[in-house]
C-alpha cells in the first residue's frame, strides 16, 4: 500500500518561523536599501570618484545574488536554522571589519563580500525555511514575510541617519554589525522541520521513504536548468530587475531636476516605501483567495508596473509623478510578493531550493547591468526619462516570459493528469470466448 506523506504543518509554529523570517528580511534587505545613506561620507574620507565608492554597493548586491546557490547547498547539508546564524556571523563581521577603516578595496571585501555573503545566507535560508512550512497559506505567509523589508526600511532610514551624525559612519557601522547579530536570534527560531523520520504504511510496514532520502539530500540540483519553465523564468527574473533597480536610483534626480525644492523628493521615497508594503500584502492575501493561478497574477501586476514605468516621466507635476510612484510601488509589491512562491509552480516544493538558488544567481545579471544601463542612457540624452522607459520595457518583456511559463506549466500538468489517468484505469475483464 503506497505511504501518506505529512504535508507542511501550514500554521500552528509556523507563524513563528513567519516572524522570524519577517525581522530576517529587515536586518538584510532593508540594510542593503540604505546603503545610500553612507555613500557621501565614505566618498569624502577616501576623496575618490562616485564610480569608485559605487562599487561598494554593487559588490554587495551582486554577493547577495551569487551567494544564492551556496546557500541553497548549505541548507541541504546542514539545515536553513544554521545557515541563517552561520549568515548573522558573517554580516557582523562585514561590519566590524569595514568600521576599522583600513581602506576603500578593505571596504570592497567587508562591506561586499562578506555581507553581500551573510545577507543572502540568512535572507536565502529563510525564505526557504517560509515556503517549506506553508502550502495552502504560503502567499499569505511569504508576503507577510517580505514585508519585514519595508517595514524596516521605513524605520532604519532615519535611525541610520542619526547614527551617522553621532557617531560617524565607522561607528554607525559597527552598531549595524551588533543589530545584524540578531539574524542569529531568528535562526535559533527556526525549527527544522522533520522529514527524515521512516513513514510506515497501514500495515505497520515501513515504505520506501528510506530509499527517497538519499534523493531527498542531493546538495544542489543544477539538473533544474534543463526544465524549459525553469530557464524562461530565470529570463524574466534578468529583465525584471534591469527594471527594479533603475526607478529608485532615480526618481529623486528627476525630480530635482525639474526644479522641485529638495524636501518634496525626499517624501517620495516614503510614500513608495508605504505603498511597497500594501502592495505586497495585498498581493499574497489575493494569490490566497486562489482567483487567479499565481503566474497569471505575475503576468498581470508586471505588465501594469512596465506600463506605470512609462507613463511616470510623461508629466512634469509633483502631485502626479508622486501619485504614479505610489502606483509603482504598490505593483512593485505585488511583484515581490509572489515571484518567489512561483518557483514552487515550476519546480515543485522538492526543487524549491535549488531553484531559488539559481533564479537569485541569474537576476544578479539584470541588477548589475541595470543601473548603469540607465545611467549611460541619461548622460547620452540628456534626460532622465530615458532611463524609466528602459525600465518599463523590460518589465513588459519580462511578463511575456512568465505567460509562457504559465502556458508550459499548465501544459504540463495535463500531460501529468492524463497519465495518472491512464495509471489508475481499472483493467477491463476480459470476456468469455463462445
Amino acid at each position: 500500500m503506497k505511504s501518506r506523506r505529512a504535508g507542511p504543518p501550514d500554521g500552528g509554529y509556523g507563524w513563528v518561523v513567519v516572524a522570524s523570517a519577517f525581522c530576517v528580511a529587515g536586518l538584510t534587505g532593508a540594510v542593503l536599501k540604505n546603503y545610500g545613506h553612507f555613500f557621501l561620507d565614505i566618498q569624502n574620507h577616501f576623496g575618490v570618484l562616485t564610480s569608485t565608492t559605487s562599487w561598494v554597493t554593487s559588490t554587495t548586491i551582486v554577493m547577495f545574488h551569487v551567494g544564492a546557490p551556496a546557500a541553497s547547498a548549505l541548507t541541504a547539508w546542514l539545515s536553513q536554522r544554521v545557515v541563517i546564524m552561520i549568515g548573522g556571523l558573517l554580516c557582523t563581521s562585514g561590519m566590524l571589519l569595514a568600521s576599522l577603516d583600513l581602506s576603500l578595496p578593505w571596504l570592497y571585501f567587508s562591506m561586499g563580500i562578506l555581507e553581500g555573503l551573510g545577507l543572502s545566507f540568512s535572507w536565502v535560508s529563510a525564505m526557504s525555511m517560509v515556503n517549506h512550512y506553508f502550502a495552502r497559506w504560503r502567499p499569505i505567509a511569504y508576503a507577510i514575510t517580505s514585508s519585514g523589508e519595508c517595514v524596516f526600511a521605513f524605520i532604519f532610514s532615519p535611525f541610520f541617519k542619526w547614527l551617522i551624525e553621532m557617531y560617524t559612519w565607522r561607528g554607525a557601522l559597527l552598531i549595524i554589525g551588533g543589530l545584524q547579530l540578531n539574524l542569529c536570534v531568528c535562526g535559533a527560531l527556526m525549527r527544522p522541520l522533520d522529514t527524515q523520520s521512516p513513514l510506515e504504511s497501514k500495515d505497520g510496514l515501513e515504505t520506501d521513504a528510506d530509499v527517497l532520502q538519499p534523493k531527498e539530500r542531493v546538495i544542489f540540483q543544477f539538473s533544474l536548468l534543463r526544465k524549459p519553465e525553469l530557464l524562461l523564468y530565470i529570463l524574466f527574473a534578468i529583465f525584471a530587475a534591469v527594471g527594479f533597480y533603475i526607478p529608485t536610483l532615480f526618481l529623486v534626480p528627476f525630480a530635482n531636476s525639474l526644479g522641485i525644492d529638495k524636501y518634496w523628493p525626499a517624501l517620495i521615497l516614503s510614500v513608495l516605501a508605504v505603498a511597497d508594503l500594501a502592495g505586497r500584502l495585498f498581493s499574497g492575501w489575493l494569490a490566497n483567495m486562489r482567483f487567479f493561478r499565481n503566474l497569471q497574477q505575475l503576468t498581470f501586476v508586471a505588465t501594469l508596473l512596465g506600463v506605470v514605468l512609462l507613463l511616470l516621466p510623461i508629466s512634469h507635476k509633483y502631485w502626479a509623478i508622486l501619485t504614479l510612484a505610489s502606483l509603482y510601488g504598490f505593483l512593485f509589491g505585488c511583484v515581490v510578493a509572489i515571484h518567489v512562491t512561483c518557483i514552487v509552480d515550476i519546480v515543485t516544493l522538492e526543487g524549491f531550493d535549488s531553484g531559488l538558488g539559481l533564479f537569485m544567481m541569474f537576476r544578479s545579471i539584470g541588477g548589475f547591468i541595470g543601473p548603469p544601463a540607465g545611467g549611460w542612457l541619461v548622460d547620452h540624452t540628456d534626460d532622465f526619462s530615458s532611463a524609466f522607459y528602459l525600465a518599463g520595457c523590460c518589465l513588459i518583456s519580462s511578463a511575456v516570459f512568465v505567460l509562457l511559463v504559465d502556458r508550459l506549466v499548465q501544459r504540463r500538468k495535463v500531460v501529468e493528469d492524463e497519465v495518472n489517468k491512464a495509471g489508475n484505469k481499472p483493467e477491463e475483464p476480459e470476456t468469455a470466448k463462445v
